[in-house]
């Protein structure tokens, strides 16, 4: 039977409510501030937030940074999100669309490096800069395949992405298990317990992403610190050279989304922050099939 009620997603358990209503709204902004004053919450997730009205997240917002003047409000919004990141609402949304281009390019390669470009450029550009800042960057969630199994299994594949969302703006956001192999299909394979037996686990690629957030912290300009700018991007070679600078820092992530190895010159000496033994590289640089390097100008 049909309900005699408005619901969301035509699932007769989840009324949609009228956040207009004075009490509905006293209710929901009550329960936004407890958590964040109970139990000191760091911030909200608000699910399916582009289905709500732009006057209820405004006032959400003050109720909640009233609470915590640093609370992070992140919105699940799949579609152009500028309007809720106006600095009234939300401080960022799961950035889907960033994700699909990270996806695309290095877990599938569906695209080319200049799509990856482009799609990216035209990310950044879209939104300010103190929104890129904070902007949740993700290559899964519970609500898409695994990105190793988007990779077909290929650790390799699976490295470039780390190495690419870890070296970029914003707020990197790794789904549980991700960095320990874990594979699965679109929900509910996606959502299976984490694995907490080591000996289950691709302990390689946990080293590598431990690596990079290492690397992240210690070099700011592979943060938010430094500009994003391409350098190089070679569609014909599936070659890519991302420069991160700030001011006389300089570091080079160049990638290679290839079936084979590649050489670039550089022009200077670099010193390869991927290698445990720091070794210093001049004039050239090899890049092996499906890897990234990762370098900082000595």
């Amino acid at each position: 039977s049909i309900p005699n009620y408005e619901v969301f997603a035509f699932e007769r358990n989840m009324p949609k409510l009228n956040t207009a209503h004075p009490d509905v709204k006293d209710y929901l902004l009550h329960v936004g501030r407890y958590w964040v004053e109970e139990f000191g919450i760091d911030g909200w997730r608000l699910d399916v937030a582009s289905e709500v009205d732009h006057a209820f997240w405004r006032e959400f917002r003050k109720e909640v940074r009233a609470a915590n003047g640093t609370c992070y409000i992140v919105g699940e919004c799949w579609t152009d999100s500028q309007p809720w990141l106006l600095g009234d609402q939300f401080d960022a949304v799961m950035n889907y669309g960033l994700t699909e281009s990270f996806l695309t390019c290095f877990a599938t390669g569906e695209t080319t490096v200049r799509d990856f470009s482009n799609a990216v450029s035209r990310n950044l550009n879209w939104h300010s800069q103190n929104v890129n800042g904070v902007m949740f960057n993700l290559i899964g969630s519970h609500d898409t395949p695994r990105a190793l199994t988007r990779a077909k299994g290929n650790t390799d594949r699976m490295k470039l992405l780390f190495t690419t969302l870890l070296t970029f703006p914003g707020s990197p956001v790794i789904y549980y298990g991700d960095e320990i192999g874990m594979t699965g299909g679109q929900d509910p394979a996606n959502r299976a317990c984490m694995e907490w037996d080591e000996t289950k686990q691709n302990r390689e690629l946990f080293d590598h992403v431990a690596q990079l957030i290492a690397l992240r912290k210690q070099h700011p300009v592979l943060a938010n610190a430094g500009t994003y700018h391409f350098q190089t991007v070679d569609e014909s070679k599936q070659l890519l050279v991302v420069e991160r600078r700030q001011g006389e820092q300089v570091y080079l992530l160049v990638i290679n989304v290839s079936e084979e190895a590649q050489s670039l010159a550089l022009g200077g000496m670099f010193e390869d922050l991927l290698l445990l033994d720091k070794e210093t590289v001049s004039e050239a640089v090899r890049i092996p099939a499906l890897s990234a390097t990762l370098l900082r100008q000595l």
